[in-house]
């Protein structure tokens, strides 16, 4: 089975710094549309919560106002982490959207608290929990978004019947074998954590088994992607997500800021492989070398849809990678590697 790669974006709706909220909304409903207007699949929106730089706490809220703004694109979820919210909610929420906006909502889901300990406890979160109740509460948001069954006391009303899409998000091994036994698309966030990206599609492959949604695996990834005119414009601007991950593991705010012509003098050896390690399947160049890279990585991987995350300053750089990443997709080939 052969045919082209479909492109679509995750976004965090960054802030830069002394940037509104609103004026970074802005900013991502500009995305969003340039998004649709180049073809791409989906738009979803992050789910993290107090980390200064990052405007996307209520992701429910920003999906409507995404979905609001655009006319045919898929907006939806990368995803809401399940184990902060009672599965209730987010059903009603997501019933809510579609119901809005029908065909057109996806339901994106993690297990991460998303948050440190503090915003745990205020999310009256049990500092205890080790996610393994993972399963339960997916079951039990299936249901309210099912078809109502007898003796089923508790309804989600918006929600029952929507049948809203559900794809399993993960870093790891445990959320691509649960995605896998249970039928469900797996996206995998290889955007931080790209050693585990090959491993975990494999098992989810291995697991797969056919459900109700799903005959077939589908697999999404998300890819660091930064394009420009030169191979050498493209890694200058690759210096702004490079910041980012440097001020995350310095805990300082992660706003996006300018590109710099150097990082030398701004990190040190141990800081430069930390950063290096997790943006390391990131794809950066011109038009033609991200092509390149796009093809290797599926040829490599086996990727069905490739969630492109961009991170740059000024929006025209962003919406450059899109179109980059739309016209490369379509000359990609999926291929399934014959290991898979």
């Amino acid at each position: 089975m052969s045919d082209t790669v479909k492109t679509s974006a995750l976004d965090l709706v960054s802030m830069r710094p002394q940037e509104s909220t609103a004026a970074a909304i802005a900013r991502t409903v500009q995305a969003a549309q340039f998004a649709e207007a180049a073809g791409f699949t989906r738009y979803w929106l992050a789910e993290h919560h107090s980390i200064r730089g990052l405007a996307c706490s209520a992701t429910s809220v920003l999906i409507g106002h995404v979905a609001g703004q655009t006319r045919t694109i898929r907006v939806g979820s990368g995803g809401v982490m399940l184990p902060n919210h009672p599965p209730l909610v987010v059903a009603e929420q997501f019933g809510t959207l579609a119901s809005l906006y029908p065909d057109r909502i996806d339901l994106g889901l993690g297990r991460a608290p998303g948050s440190d300990a503090p915003t745990m406890r205020a999310m009256r979160r049990d500092l205890r929990s080790t996610g393994d109740d993972f399963p339960e509460l997916l079951m039990e948001l299936q249901r309210y978004l099912g078809t109502p069954q007898p003796g089923q006391t508790v309804l989600a009303i918006p929600g029952q019947d929507t049948h809203v899409p559900i794809t399993l998000l993960g870093s790891s091994g445990f959320s691509a074998q649960l995605a896998g036994r249970m039928g469900l698309s797996f996206a995998f966030a290889a955007h931080f954590a790209p050693d585990n990206l090959e491993p975990a599609v494999m098992l989810y492959r291995q697991n797969f088994r056919p459900s109700a949604t799903l005959k077939e695996p589908y697999v999404m990834a998300g890819i660091p992607v930064i394009a420009a005119e030169t191979n050498a414009e493209a890694q200058r601007l690759f210096t702004t997500p490079q910041q980012r991950f440097l001020a995350l593991i310095r805990n300082q705010p992660v706003e996006v800021k300018p590109p710099v012509e150097s990082m030398d003098r701004l990190w040190n050896p141990m800081e430069r492989e930390a950063v290096e390690a997790r943006l390391h399947a990131a794809i950066v160049g011109s038009p033609d070398t991200v092509k390149t890279k796009l093809q290797a990585l599926v040829d490599r991987v086996g990727i069905d849809e490739i969630l492109v995350v961009t991170d740059t300053f000024d929006t025209e750089d962003r919406l450059f990678t899109y179109q980059a990443a739309a016209d490369a997709a379509k000359k990609v080939i999926r291929r399934i590697p014959v290991a898979a």
